[in-house]
Parts: structure tokens; sequence; C-alpha cells
């Protein structure tokens, strides 16, 4: 657009004009939900009523939008509003520099550029008891409308793949197509469907919304392709990230972190950062309510591990201007349960054909395995979990290596976690704010994954473990889940990451296996036994 309009200024990404009784309950509602698929916002028109002449809410949203999807159909010029409106596209098009897309649908672009055939006999009845400057003002319209680059249906196959490509283009012309951070992650344009509905950014409501699942599951890279997505949406945006929470907080690392001093700090920094000003002053914690309560703002809090954070700088839904959006990352529930965040959007582990094409596209920058290579790729990927992070880190690893390569590090695969999946995974257990909860995480790792509840509570009844407690924070912590069997009784699921990661923590525990608090490895089993001197009060892992 011209630099006469920025960004906030604009309200819609696409405004689509068409012949409602031609394609509203065809071609264009199956186009509008694949555009709020990808959270690409698009007017309206259901409230407006048809006139002679244009509406002025109308006009107002042409100019508000950066696309306009003109929709010719056999009888869109049987209406002199379409007509209308298409001139005031064209005007957009000429002083704003509005991208104007043409959509052919069954009808002959010659047809609508010449208007001969059927398209142009209609198009004379419209232009009955019409002034000469009217009708050439329309046609003209026409002509050159029709002679930019479009998509004409008959040369489809099915209407499904028309509207997709088409959407995609939308996508491409916005400049939202998938940066490089985004590009091998394979799978987002799902996450942002599912992100979609829990956003409703149609609403003028205030909205907090929760993104909730494990280290390694792709959280942080969903949240960035959201920023890239939704940003020309808001007037102010900020993403704040660990470095920024951690360099608010080592001001007053010796104080409480519930220290007002600290919130207020923090509120400096944040104001700073999403009014895009140096300085920023304040003396109050009404700070962030006072300066944000009438902007339409997106801010996403990510890796988040502190309730105090989000209290301090997100306090409610009054602190902020109607349509704003509040996202939360973490790997917590709690915080967003504490919140009062309802909206809650879990982040699953892929499938394992999802998972196998995110390994290719990190190790091969292809979709699937070489000739030769799936049997060894599919076995990488099971090995890592199906965790995006694990397979990011090793199909790097193993980029531009030969098969023989492959090969020869799965044994090393097979008996523990690569270094940097280890690092990244431990947080979470690291985080947790009691030894019992470390201890029954490390319990649950070494000898209770896949078995039920019931017995779990069972074999621990005469430990000092809060097991019901323990096992709420675990599943809040993002460490293990419950899940329902077939027998109407729950089962603990430990990712098999995060359980390799709790015996790497008991293996760390001593270089002597009989000083250690399990035993997982079958010859150290053997040796402990053959050795008298050693005490038996030990834990055997299956």
């Amino acid at each position: 657009m011209s630099s006469s309009s920025s960004s906030c200024d604009l309200v819609y990404d696409v405004f689509p004009s068409f012949r409602g009784e031609d394609v509203r309950k065809s071609f264009l509602s199956h186009f509008l939900k694949e555009l709020d698929r990808k959270l690409i916002s698009a007017f309206k028109d259901k409230k407006i009523e048809t006139s002679e002449s244009l509406d002025p809410v109308l006009k107002q949203a042409i100019k508000k939008s950066r696309i306009a999807i003109v929709i010719f159909s056999q009888n869109y010029v049987s209406s002199s509003w379409c007509l209308n409106e298409l001139l005031e596209i064209v005007k957009c098009q000429q002083e704003l520099s509005q991208i104007v897309i043409p959509v052919f649908y069954d009808v002959d672009p010659c047809h609508v550029r010449h208007q001969t055939k059927e398209f142009g006999e209609v198009f004379k009845k419209t232009c009955l008891r019409r002034t000469d400057d009217e009708i050439k003002l329309w046609k003209k319209a026409l002509t050159d409308v029709a002679n930019l680059v479009g998509y004409h249906s008959q040369n489809w196959e099915n209407e499904a793949t028309m509207i997709e490509v088409i959407a995609n283009d939308v996508l491409g012309k916005l400049n939202l197509t998938q940066s490089k951070d985004f590009e091998d992650f394979v799978g987002i344009e799902e996450h942002m469907e599912k992100m979609s509905s829990l956003l409703c950014l149609e609403s003028k409501e205030v909205k907090m919304i929760g993104i909730w699942g494990p280290s390694g599951i792709g959280k942080s890279i969903i949240a960035r392709a959201l920023e890239a997505r939704l940003s020309r949406h808001f007037h102010g945006k900020v993403f704040i990230d660990m470095r920024f929470i951690s360099k608010s907080k080592e001001y007053y690392r010796k104080g409480n972190s519930d220290d007002i001093n600290m919130k207020l700090h923090l509120q400096e920094n944040f104001l700073s950062k999403i009014l895009d000003k140096e300085g920023v002053k304040v003396d109050t914690l009404n700070a962030v309510r006072e300066k944000l309560k009438r902007q339409k703002v997106l801010i996403f809090f990510d890796d988040l591990d502190d309730q105090v954070v989000l209290d301090a700088l997100a306090g409610g839904d009054e602190w902020f201007g109607p349509g704003s959006r509040i996202i939360a990352i973490t790997k917590d529930m709690q915080i967003l349960r504490a919140h009062g965040i309802t909206c809650v959007y879990k982040v699953e582990t892929p499938s394992k054909e999802i998972a196998l094409q995110m390994l290719c596209r990190s190790a091969f920058r292809q979709d699937s395995p070489p000739d030769g290579f799936m049997e060894v790729a599919s076995e990488v990927a099971m090995r890592v979990g199906c965790l995006p992070l694990g397979l990011n880190i090793i199909g790097s690893s193993l980029r531009e290596r030969d098969k023989t390569h492959w090969v020869n590090m799965l044994p090393a695969l097979r008996k523990g976690l690569h270094g940097k999946i280890e690092e990244a995974l431990s947080f979470s257990y690291k985080a947790l704010e009691r030894k019992e909860y470390q201890a029954l995480f490390r319990h649950v790792a070494c000898l209770f994954n896949g078995d039920e509840v019931s017995y779990i509570k069972l074999m621990l009844a005469d430990s000092e473990l809060n097991v019901d407690m323990g096992l709420e924070v675990l599943v809040d912590k993002s460490l293990i889940r419950v899940v329902p069997s077939w027998n109407n009784t729950n089962i603990v699921e430990m990712h098999c990451l995060v359980q390799e990661m709790g015996k790497e923590i008991v293996r760390g525990q001593s270089d002597k296996p009989g000083e250690r608090e399990f035993l997982m490895d079958s010859k150290d089993v053997c040796n402990i036994l053959k050795d008298r001197t050693v005490s038996f009060s030990l834990s055997i892992s299956a």
C-alpha cells in the first residue's frame, strides 16, 4: 500500500466482490472458510442492505482492505451494485496500490474482458437507462480487471484445489508466507488452522489464550508463526521471551520475585518495547492498564514459567483495548489456570508420518527419504519419539551424511539422548518446586511408565511421596499425561525422550551403579547381585 496508508489503518486482508446468488453458497463459502483457516481476515457483507448506490460502510471496507478478490460469475454484471463496487476497487488500485485478483467462475475471461456472449447480454440489460459516461466507466473497469492475472475455474479439476491455491497466493501477496524460521516445521498450517477458532479475530472482545505442551514440541515456533501471521491486525505488538524476563529479573536478583520494584521494572521494559519508546518510567502498577486500555494489542509471553510475570504485565482483560489478543506459551498448565486462562491449545506430538517428514526436511531438505534410507530414517524418527526438537537436532547432525553413518549412529541413539535434546528437556524437571515431585518423576521414568495410576499409588503407598498431588503437578508441567485405558482405568504415559532423560538423571547420581537410586541395565543388575558387599535396598527397572 502507499506510504499514506499504514499497516494498522488497514482492517481487512481481503475484500471479496461477488454476485451473491451465483457464488455465496458455493465457491464463496468455501473460500472464506479457507481464508479463516489461514488466519486471513476477510470482509463479510451479510449485514449490509443492497441498494443502487454503494453503502458508505462498503466503500470504507474496500479502502481498508489490502487485497480485493473480484469473483466474476455469469450474473456479476446484472447488478449495478457489483459494477459500482468494481469501480471503487479500481479506484483503490490506482490511488492506494491495492492488489486486485480476478477469479473467473464458470465464465470465460475473454467474455468479461470484451463484454460478449451471455455475459455481454446480461451487461447490456443492466446498461439500459444508464448514461454513456457511466457505461464507459463500467466497461473500462471490466476490461482492466479482466486483463489482470487471475484464476479461471475451468482450468482446475476441482474447486477445492483452486481455492487452496488462491488462498496461498493471497498469503504470498500479504508477505505472510513462512520465513526460513518456519519452513522446516512441517504441519505449521495445521497449527494455524487450530489456533484460528481459538483466536476468533472477528471478535472485539479481549482474549487471553494459552499454548501448552512439553519441551521440544514446537510451541515457540507456532507462536512465532502466529506473530508473523497476526501482527498486521494490531496497533501494538510485542513478543516477550525468556531473555526479556531474565534481564528484568536480573535487575532485582537478590530481591523477592514478587517485589513491587521488580514488577515496576518489568512494566517499564514492557511498555518501552510495545510502545517503541526508550526510557518509559512508571511509578504505579496501573501503568500498563492506563497506557494500553484503548489500544488493540498483540502480546506473546513465550516459555512462561513465572506467574508473577503474567500478573504484572497482563493482569486482566480490562487492561487492553477491544480486539486485543494475549497469548501465553508455557509448559506449566497451572500458570494458565491460575490466571484464569481457559482457552488453551494443547500441542500434540505429531504422527509418525509427519515426524518422518520433519526428519527428512531437516536431514535431506525434502519431504521423504532418498532411495535406500526409508528403514533407517523411520527408526531414527521413532527413536526420538516423534518430538519436533529431537527430529530437527538429529536431522541437522545427519545432514549430508551417507547411509553408513546413519546406521553406525543408531546404536548410540538406542542407548541414550543426544546432548542438546537432554539439555532442552531437563528444564521442566529442574523447574519442579519440590524434591518429592522430582523423586516421583524419577520413579515414573524408571519404573512406572505405562502403568495404571492405582498401581503406582499401591506401590508407593509406604513411601513419603504424595502421589496424587505429584502426578497432578507432573501433568501440569507437561512431563507426563494421564489417559483413560480400555478398561476404564487411568494410565500414566511419559514421552520416550522424557523417560530417557529421567533415566539419565538417575545414571548421573553416581559412577557406581550400586549407589544409584534405580538399576536399569541388566549388566549392572548382574554385577550388583554378584557383589555381596552391596546393600539390596534398590529398585530394579524392567
